[in-house]
């Protein structure tokens, strides 16, 4: 279970240092400051949780179970906030129709907060 958070935090972690290079270099052209803006916030989220699910692989403080519980909440929120932001941030240069992920984004932070949240719970509990 830990390598395959481990794996995934690092996969994470490469990916948003890609789009930020791509986000500050190859969009900076075509987006306006608000945009890049909003881009460079999913980026940075998505970096904060690679990083925090490279402690939640290398914790001792959670079983197993816990941490997969941590990791799936961490991973769709990463996808629903940071990946909506990505998609509204670019859509007027990639003509998707983004409006309707809007109320996504903050179902993606609810469930980033709400990983924090449980593995804080499951590490008090811990007897």
């Amino acid at each position: 279970m830990s390598q395959k958070i481990l794996l995934t935090a690092l996969i994470i972690g490469a990916l948003a240092i890609v789009l930020g290079a791509f986000g500050a270099h190859g969009l900076k052209k075509f987006l306006s400051i608000e945009q890049l803006n909003s881009f460079e916030i999913g980026v940075r989220y998505q970096m904060y949780h690679a990083l925090f699910l490279l402690f939640v692989a290398q914790t001792s403080y959670a079983t197993d179970k816990q941490k997969m519980v941590v990791f799936l909440l961490t991973l769709f929120g990463i996808l629903l906030f940071s990946g909506s932001i990505y998609l509204l941030a670019t859509s007027t240069i990639t003509n998707i129709k983004a409006k309707f992920l809007g109320p996504v984004t903050p179902i993606g932070g609810l469930l980033l907060i709400s990983s924090w949240i449980y593995l804080f719970y499951c590490i008090i509990a811990k007897k």
